[in-house]
């Protein structure tokens, strides 16, 4: 029974037709009907259909009947396909046997195919190279085949040409998954061991763990724990992830289901993690589990203070479906009650944001996303202490500053060779250390550099994309924190620091950004009836200011004629009012220069 069980993951980059191929699989094989059928059926959020990407990684089972009458059992776990959901890739990749290596026939081999494919052969998983929209006008198999012999190394005919669209060489790749990949191993008599590849929570029942069973049985009612935090709970049900959930008794090795225990919190049941009986459990859990490390950070603050208690709850209700998102209360003397969370990376903070927004109809504003790093505080002569600050706020005076350090990503950007110019240009602004180049077939180069995270974060994918006609890829991957000299940019109006508008920045473009930052304060502040000083300063040091001129009023207009000494008396006066209006005025910055100054692009800075 375990040898007709397949399971088996589709690895592309974005948009190379990974979820409407999975739609052609589960048609032809039966899983859904016609009239269920709708496109990327496994992509279950509007936001995933509208933009094309799979948020969420999915798994789902399949029953295949070959042209012979033998019967096997397909479980085809989806995983996204952004560089944020690397952790969750790695995941679904441990939970299989084969993977189908999809790349698209007018793109051809993109920066994140080549991340997952790694990242699959380091699990031993069985390759089965798919050419992807062959139906398309710009399609060049041969070319873009090529290209996949050179990166994997197999035979041009070992590659199936198919086209999710339109159905076309579907039913070879359905032969060639029982052919190619390797059925599971089965190891029932060895105590329990399962490992969670995923996760959701359901309002009713709690958390829902999706699981393949690696060693073991599991059977409904039995007391299983968690090995990574320990806690126990009942299997109240067991099942196979189908279209629907279907419940039944048991999960062999080699099956994969899903576990539903009363779970409360989503936080206790982590990806990665492995499941065990509490009577006779494992030795060691599966290896490869870790925490999902937030690595980009950002304030939320609602535009209606009001609306706090209900961001909140927002940022609850999200948690309880990602639990990589992490957040904590902030105060901001500028923009008042919010939350500093923290994002797997760019795209995952766009994501939140939206959903923000459309589910829950919230207007909030979002500081400039920021990076987590290591302050070495100096403590007069004893040992130096390191904390992290993912907040400018948090950063110590620069008097008690021994050393910073930032996070550094080795960036992977595959691009048509024409555009290595205003690639290597823009990675040299972004303080990019140069690694290699690798000449690929049809005219394609891979350039690698070292970057610090901080500069990739604000708008580098988009530069890149808009730099090179949106050819080019990128990938990249944490390696080290390395010292840098960087300092904390404040924003002062009338000597009164802005919080909200503070950053950590490189001391090269310190004062560029500081001069950019006054420049347009100045123009967005509106008038008082007093001068307003606009400055950026790091420490006690002004780098750049601007001046908010006061609003004039002709005190003399009520003068007509007489000694010019009644003229000079009303000037004093009004001389007087404004100096003490200045040491009393408070400014009010409003809500649209803050959101100019947060989405200030690149150019702008």
């Amino acid at each position: 029974m375990n040898n007709n069980i397949r399971n088996f993951c589709i690895i592309a980059h974005i948009d190379h037709g990974k979820s409407t191929l999975a739609d052609r699989l589960l048609q032809l094989t039966g899983a859904i009907s016609e009239r269920e059928m709708q496109e990327q059926i496994l992509d279950d959020m509007d936001l995933e259909r509208e933009r094309g990407i799979t948020i969420k990684s999915h798994a789902i089972r399949m029953d295949y009947k070959r042209p012979n009458g033998e019967k096997y059992i397909f479980n085809l776990i989806d995983t996204p396909g952004h560089v944020d959901f690397a952790y969750e890739v790695s995941r679904a990749l441990k939970a299989c046997e084969g993977a189908l290596l999809v790349v698209d026939a007018a793109q051809g081999i993109e920066a994140q195919t080549i991340s997952n494919l790694y990242q699959a052969i380091d699990q031993n998983l069985e390759i089965i190279p798919v050419l992807n929209k062959i139906d398309l006008p710009g399609a060049d198999p041969e070319g873009i085949g090529q290209q996949i012999v050179d990166l994997i190394g197999c035979d041009y005919e070992e590659i199936l040409h198919v086209s999710g669209k339109t159905g076309e060489g579907v039913d070879k790749l359905l032969e060639a998954i029982v052919e190619r990949v390797p059925g599971p191993k089965r190891e029932e008599d060895n105590p329990l061991r399962a490992l969670i590849f995923d996760s959701i929570f359901n309002t009713y029942r709690g958390s829902v763990a999706y699981v393949r069973v690696m060693e073991g049985v599991l059977r409904k009612g039995d007391l299983f724990k968690f090995m990574a935090n320990k806690k126990e709970y009942n299997a109240e049900e067991i099942g196979y992830l189908k279209m629907k959930k279907e419940p039944t008794d048991e999960l062999h090795a080699g099956e994969v289901g899903y576990v539903i225990g009363s779970v409360k919190s989503l936080q206790d049941v982590r990806v990665g993690d492995t499941i065990t009986k509490v009577d006779n459990p494992a030795d060691k859990p599966i290896p490869g589990y870790q925490e999902a490390k937030p690595m980009v950070f950002s304030g939320l603050f609602p535009t209606d203070a009001d609306d706090f208690e209900d961001l909140r709850g927002a940022l609850e209700k999200l948690q309880l479906n990602d639990a990589s998102l992490t957040y904590e209360p902030e105060t901001s003397k500028a923009l008042g009650f919010g939350f500093r969370a923290g994002f797997l990376g760019l795209l995952h903070m766009e994501i939140v944001q939206e959903r923000l927004d459309r589910e829950f109809d919230i207007d909030i504003i979002t500081t400039v996303p920021n990076v987590e790093y290591e302050v070495e505080v100096d403590r007069d002569g004893k040992d130096n202490k390191r904390i992290e600050v993912d907040n400018p706020s948090q950063m110590p005076d620069q008097g008690d500053i021994a050393a910073i350090y930032e996070p550094y990503i080795k960036a992977s950007i595959i691009s048509p060779a024409d555009y290595i110019g205003p690639i290597m240009k823009l990675c040299q602004e972004r303080r990019g250390i140069y690694v290699n180049q690798h000449f690929m077939q049809n005219n394609r180069v891979e350039i690698t550099y070292e970057l610090p995270m901080a500069e990739v974060v604000f708008d580098f994918y988009d530069r890149l994309k808009s730099g090179t006609r949106g050819y080019a890829s990128l990938d990249y991957e944490f390696i080290e924190y390395r010292k840098g000299d960087l300092v904390r940019l404040d924003i002062l109006l009338n000597g009164d620091q802005v919080d909200a508008l503070s950053s950590i920045t490189h001391r090269d473009k310190a004062y560029y950004l500081g001069r950019k930052v006054c420049a347009k304060l100045k123009e967005l502040i509106p008038q008082q009836q007093f001068e307003v000083a606009v400055q950026a300063a790091i420490g006690n040091r002004v780098i750049a200011r601007d001046t908010v001129r006061a609003m004039r009023k002709d005190v003399t207009a009520k003068c007509y004629g007489g000694d010019i000494s009644r003229k000079r008396k009303l000037l004093e006066k009004q001389k007087e009012g404004k100096k003490r209006m200045k040491q009393v005025g408070t400014v009010e910055i409003p809500q649209e220069a803050f959101l100019a100054v947060l989405s200030m692009d690149e150019e702008d800075r």
